[in-house]
């Protein structure tokens, strides 16, 4: 993992839903030093605005799914009109996305939107740009600058501009949509800075993963603005989480990006879930929640192990709430290792289920009985946590796996019967 890229911060919120900030580290305009903020997740609203009570209700299922901000389409006047009644009934940041009137901008600024996206591609005007950016100013709000690829159009007089990128970025495959996503930045952030206006973030999305590493790589060695990641029309779920994990992943590893906003073709609960998961597993965020492991089964195991996964993240979605480490294994072979490295773990043996906490062995149980008994020591576990009698990931012995060959093995017998040995972790390795 690389540093986190310093950027300009900006602010979206209020008092009310609470405030995120997006990037961070170079001074703001005060010159007060600034820390990076967590990477954000953005989703947006898959039903239409005007539908207030629906367009509620989606709206806070993301945010309980932990969406840090949320954005809705404003294509007519109705949409900015029901920002009015959205607003006070919902707890996170409101981003109004507004593509070809820029009059919807203002209209959403006046209802008290908390930040605004505007397309390059679609509103162009000079005047028209300049409005939306004084109405965002006195009201001290962010906009988002998105050059998609699908939306980007050549301008009259930067055909120039353009060869020389394209030759600046001719060692790249796309080097000429490149130079076009350059360019369009490059005369519409000119409109902002006239303005003084530096509260701005960028995206610079595509449907191709690699035009997508490309793109923000190459824009964020240009532009000390925050980036606002994402694959546009990823398609599926299925196939979409492959293609934006991939860019994505990427991307942030290389200390690059900070929001985030995972697209599907699917139930946007989804991309907020798949995009915390991502921060979680690059360490950006602290998880919230259990991280369960499970091995992914061959003909070794000797328990229904896909149905026993399913359910046991159910459960434990529902009951817990710190990050506790549950591993579920299906055999002996992976399982004492994985046992030995979580919090809690279960692995299985001739349909029974031995479970340890934090390496000691705690219960030998019958397939049925697994799911139930895990769950108990789970909470039991997370309660000693918050009593302070416990830690996160402290390890008190060492699980030496169950080995049926040799004069020291342990027998098929006691491997049978779930009688796995142990020995205290300051013991190991003398003989």
């Amino acid at each position: 993992m690389h540093p986190r890229r310093p950027t300009r911060q900006i602010s979206v919120g209020d008092a009310r839903t609470g405030i995120i900030k997006i990037g961070g580290g170079l001074p703001d305009k005060h010159g007060n030093p600034t820390t990076p903020a967590p990477v954000s997740v953005q989703t947006m609203t898959a039903g239409y605005t005007h539908e207030v009570e629906k367009c509620v209700a989606e709206i806070n299922k993301l945010a309980a799914a932990g969406a840090d901000i949320v954005r809705v389409a404003v294509p007519e006047k109705k949409d900015t009109e029901a920002l009015r009644e959205i607003l006070p009934r919902v707890r996170v940041p409101i981003v109004a996305d507004v593509h070809f009137h820029f009059q919807r901008a203002l209209e959403a600024v006046e209802a008290g939107v908390h930040k605004i996206r505007l397309n390059p591609g679609n509103i162009n005007d000079r005047r028209q740009v300049i409005d939306v950016i004084q109405a965002c100013k006195a009201r001290g709000l962010p906009i988002r600058v998105g050059v998609n690829e699908g939306s980007i159009i050549e301008r009259r007089d930067k055909q120039k501009r353009m060869k020389e990128l394209g030759q600046v970025f001719s060692e790249h495959k796309h080097g000429y949509l490149l130079a076009i996503m350059i360019t369009k930045l490059e005369e519409y952030l000119d409109i902002f800075y006239e303005q003084d206006f530096y509260d701005v973030a960028i995206s610079a999305k595509s449907m191709d993963a690699q035009v997508v590493i490309d793109a923000y790589t190459e824009i964020s060695k240009r532009f000390d603005h925050p980036l606002h990641l994402g694959v546009t029309h990823a398609g599926p779920k299925e196939t979409g989480t492959i293609r934006s994990v991939v860019a994505l992943g990427a991307l942030l590893a290389n200390g690059i990006g900070d929001t985030v906003r995972i697209s599907y073709a699917n139930d946007p609960v989804y991309e907020v879930e798949d995009g915390l998961e991502l921060l979680y597993v690059l360490g950006l965020r602290t998880r919230k929640g259990v991280d369960l492991i499970a091995c992914p089964t061959c003909g070794r195991i000797q328990v229904d192990l896909f149905t026993l996964v399913q359910d046991v993240r159910k459960q434990l979605a529902a009951k817990v709430e710190l990050p506790i480490k549950v591993a579920v294994m299906g055999c002996i072979v992976n399982g004492p290792g994985e046992a030995e490295g979580a919090d809690v773990a279960v692995f299985a043996g001739d349909r029974r289920g031995i479970i340890y906490v934090q390496g000691e062995k705690v219960a030998n149980v019958p397939e049925e009985q697994i799911l139930d008994r895990l769950l108990a020591e789970c909470l039991a576990f997370q309660d000693r946590v918050k009593r302070g009698e416990a830690k996160l990931g402290e390890k008190k012995v060492d699980i030496i796996p169950p080995d049926p060959i040799g004069e020291l093995g342990s027998g098929f017998d006691k491997i049978a019967a779930g009688n796995v040995e142990k020995v205290h972790a300051l013991t190991v390795g003398k003989a």
